[in-house]
């Protein structure tokens, strides 16, 4: 009996859609994914809109400024897209999705093994880009509608701000991922780059996990 209920409690944490803004409520595939977000287009949580918007430098997704110091380098807002689509697309990240109080998602991702070269990747092509926080999911000054920088908070660059690479990846988004010394194709990491010519690894990942 253990077993089966074991088997539901962990398949229910497979190929599911967080109950969050612009989620689907359940995965599925979506023909015009644009973009870096295409990678999910056979299995997907989100839009096509909203992968259209995730490119967008101010989507209507959370009205959010990359450019709050300064212009972003391509190479660095490469990485954010990625982490957008990620989070909007992904049907794996069932065994972190954790509660949320707020009031524009009731779930959110909570400790998301990230493979080792994604973290160290996005920190090396966003090192000298230029941030003045190192949450970026609280504490902005909102009263334009659009993210900017507290009053107080000096623009620096991110390799001041982040010094490693795991700090990057695990306080930018109050520790939605984690860094780990898993690298690409162990099944142990959740990959935000993959080939989708070679299926989506991330599949196997959340079923260890689960």
């Amino acid at each position: 009996m253990v077993a089966t209920v074991t088997a539901a409690a962990r398949d229910s944490l497979l190929n599911v859609c967080m109950d969050a803004k612009h989620h689907k409520t359940e995965p599925g595939p979506e023909g015009q994914l644009y973009g870096q977000c295409v990678l999910w287009k056979d299995n997907a949580c989100c839009t096509a809109n909203t992968s259209l918007e995730a490119h967008q430098d101010q989507s209507y997704l959370y009205n959010f400024n990359w450019d709050h110091c300064g212009a972003m380098p391509e190479r660095c807002k490469r990485h954010f897209i990625q982490d957008t689509c990620l989070y909007e697309c992904s049907p794996n990240l069932g065994p972190w999705i954790d509660q949320s109080d707020t009031s524009w998602r009731k779930e959110r991702i909570l400790h998301v093994p990230l493979c080792r070269e994604d973290c160290e990747q996005w920190w090396e092509d966003c090192q000298d880009a230029v941030t003045c926080k190192v949450n970026w999911h609280k504490g902005w000054n909102w009263t334009t509608g659009i993210n900017q920088c507290p009053q107080g908070a000096m623009c620096q660059k991110f390799k001041f701000v982040f010094p490693t690479p795991a700090d990057l990846c695990e306080l930018i988004w109050s520790h939605s991922y984690r860094y780990t010394p898993h690298r690409r194709g162990s099944n142990r990491c959740i990959q935000m780059w993959f080939d989708p010519a070679q299926g989506n690894p991330n599949v196997a990942v959340a079923r260890y996990y689960a």
